[in-house]
């Protein structure tokens, strides 16, 4: 992808950049205040200091002395109230912690949690205004959140708005949507330098020479979803999807806000393989995880999306038995654990973008859910289960417990479940009986697909969650919160003009995958399907394809095109039969936003690696070292590329496979077409 030119710095310009940033750090103009708190990383690199000025508490944070967020405001706003002025912060606790623990399924089996601690109490003249600020610095970033513990328990609260600030102490460049998109997130990245920014959806990640931040959320529960309103000149101020009436969140005290985070790294890579946002969440309330599956699946999808089959009732009606059984069979034949089925029960015969019509307990004429589970048991392959609520949240939670009731007495272990809604808003009947609309991304919306979640694992079953408020890390805490959504996936690649551009998946690494888990459903191997104008299909090669598998992060990975295409390619097709979906270790390689990424796996418990290398419209070679595989042991290496004369725009089918034997000294040059990418697997030989 072109990219605006970043000028690089000379010595000279590096030396007035770091008096700029001294100048930034120092306290605002105005009466004195007490000397900052502050608190170090456990290496030292990152500074966080706070205080309290003018009435107002700040923060700012530093890397090795210079400055990365000039001061910016702490807080909250109180509806209808004055501000009320705050003192200097006090400190009330300071710790480290170190500890190990573990993922039951993950990118990473093991993960540390390495931080220091520092609580800040900012006291007021209104005592119940008073709040602590715990702040977590760990050597790759930043959390904080907010904890009002003077307001009596159970005294109903309003907030409006955050007076929480970023304000960035440089010139970057920013990777970013803007908020309030009317498809539940499905945008794509704009780039541009850091000024165009007029608004912004989490994570929204910035670069510069050598230092890249990200901002995001963590442990979202209970509140409205946080976004940026840019304020010009690297000026930032967080604010809130609101409900229909004005007020931001509703609580009852004492009451604790969920973290803001900044990811802060050197390169890519350290972006995408920090773990803070799953440190900040809260261990697994669900003791035994065993009955949680991730897996590989097929799915009765794309052909609906590709008009060779209809979610609604009729002679065209995709998800019907027969049909059922056949990709049942695929996936047995393949190796797949399970199969999706969109468009099984009553409700898609009207305008289901409403919604009030679904009954999910109640399957059409040519769906038999006892014989499909039947059949699928004798198989070894499970029915994933489907509720698609047209927005309609109201009807779907008038029928929540029956519809997970009727899963869980057939055997379903995973549900995927949908909101598509017009602009992004979801009805909902208030108080007096009118009718009002709520955000996606709202505090009524956090608060639903929660209770959707809690109805689930109380009957043992995981979800998938489409049109999802973003990805905050409560995988740790609910681990039968499988994947979402929440970016755009390969369905736009099957519904004509515009397309993914190549450019897209080299973007999601540093962007949306830096919140978790992402269903792209990748996987595509007739990448044309009869269009002759590229950007009305699949604008990738069949080795970009492949690479998905590794790049982006599932714990469930459908293998989407039709069984019919993957036959044409078996050679090809063995690598989506051999790639896990759960991992002992991950690894971001030298990637550049935009460009391609590169992205190393350990299956768990086992030896191999996997490799996936993607390619936006350039073709280009990259040089990898695979000082990721185990030293002292032999590796063969099968190589899925794209062939010399490959490219997204007249061969995407072009792919050969090689193999070699490496270790854990050697470099590969990856050599990627247009729209190319790569997929290894490194099989120890010993």
């Amino acid at each position: 992808m072109p990219h605006r030119p970043i000028t690089l710095r000379s010595p000279l310009a590096l030396t007035l950049a770091a008096a700029v940033g001294a100048a930034l750090l120092t306290p605002l103009a105005g009466a004195a205040s007490p000397a900052p708190v502050c608190v170090r990383s456990p290496s030292g690199a990152l500074e966080l200091c706070t205080y309290a000025q003018g009435g107002h508490a700040y923060y700012r944070l530093q890397r090795d002395g210079v400055a990365l967020l000039a001061p910016s405001e702490l807080g909250l706003v109180f509806a209808g109230e004055q501000a009320t002025p705050v003192r200097a912060g006090r400190v009330v606790q300071r710790g480290s912690h170190d500890e190990h623990w573990q993922q039951p399924w993950g990118e990473e089996r093991v993960i540390r949690d390495h931080h220091n601690e520092l609580r800040v109490n900012f006291s007021s003249t209104r005592k119940e205004r008073s709040f602590d600020v715990v702040f977590r610095l760990f050597d790759d970033g930043l959390g904080w959140r907010y904890e009002y513990r003077q307001i009596p328990a159970g005294a109903a609260v309003a907030i409006s708005d955050e007076r929480t600030e970023f304000n960035f102490a440089d010139r970057y460049q920013a990777w970013w949507f803007e908020a309030h998109h009317p498809a539940n997130l499905e945008a794509v990245y704009q780039h541009a330098d850091l000024e165009a920014v007029r608004s912004a959806e989490l994570p929204f990640t910035i670069e510069r020479p050598g230092t890249l931040m990200s901002i995001h959320q963590a442990a979202l529960v209970d509140f409205a979803s946080m976004y940026l309103q840019g304020r010009g000149k690297g000026r930032f101020k967080a604010a809130l999807y609101p409900w229909a009436d004005g007020i931001a969140v509703r609580k009852t005290g004492p009451f604790t806000t969920p973290w803001r985070t900044v990811l802060v790294g050197s390169t890519p890579a350290q972006l995408a393989d920090s773990r803070i946002t799953l440190n900040l969440n809260e261990p697994s309330k669900i003791a035994d995880t065993s009955w949680i599956k991730p897996m590989k699946y097929a799915g009765v999808w794309w052909e609906i999306h590709l008009g060779k089959g209809t979610w609604k009732s009729g002679p065209e009606h995709a998800a019907n038995t027969a049909n059922v059984k056949r990709y049942m069979d695929f996936a047995q034949r393949s190796g797949l654990g399970g199969v999706l089925v969109e468009g099984w029960n009553e409700g898609w015969d009207g305008d289901w973008g409403k919604g009030v019509e679904f009954r999910f307990d109640r399957p059409y004429p040519d769906f038999d859910t006892g014989e499909i589970t039947r059949y699928g048991k004798s198989l070894g392959v499970e029915l994933i289960g489907h509720h698609e609520t047209g927005g309609a949240t109201e009807n779907y939670a008038s029928q929540l417990e029956r519809g997970m009731d009727y899963y869980r007495d057939f055997g379903v272990a995973a549900v995927k479940t949908g909101y598509v809604a017009n602009g992004g808003h979801y009805p909902r009947t208030a108080a007096n009986g009118t009718t009002v609309y709520e955000w996606y991304a709202g505090q009524y919306m956090v608060n639903f697909h929660a209770r959707v979640n809690a109805a689930a694992a109380a009957r043992h079953i995981s979800v998938v969650a489409h049109e999802p408020v973003m990805d905050t890390g409560l995988r740790r805490t609910w681990p039968n919160m499988l994947s979402r959504e929440g970016a755009r996936g390969q369905e736009y690649n099957a519904w004509g003009k515009p397309t993914n551009a190549p450019e897209h998946v080299t973007i999601l690494s540093f962007t949306r995958m830096l919140a978790g888990p992402m269903d792209f459903t990748p996987g595509i191997f007739d990448l044309e399907f009869g269009k002759t104008v590229v950007d009305q299909r699949v604008q990738s090669t069949l080795a970009n394809q492949l690479a998905l598998y590794v790049v982006l992060y599932s714990p469930v990975q459908m293998v989407p095109d039709l069984p019919e295409n993957y036959a044409k390619y078996p050679d090809a097709f063995q690598f989506i039969r051999d790639v896990p979906v759960d991992w002992e270790r991950s690894r971001t390689l030298d990637s550049v936003i935009g460009d391609y990424a590169i992205v190393a796996r350990q299956q768990r418990g086992a030896p191999d690696w996997y490799l996936g290398a993607v390619n936006d419209e350039n073709a280009r070679s990259v040089t990898v070292a695979l000082d990721f595989l185990e030293a002292g042991k032999r590796y063969e290496a099968t190589i899925y590329r794209d062939a010399s004369d490959a490219d997204y725009r007249s061969k995407p089918q072009a792919y050969e496979i090689v193999r070699q034997q490496v270790a854990a000294g050697d470099k590969l040059t990856l050599a990627m077409a247009a729209g190319g990418g790569c997929a290894i697997r490194f099989r120890a030989l010993d």
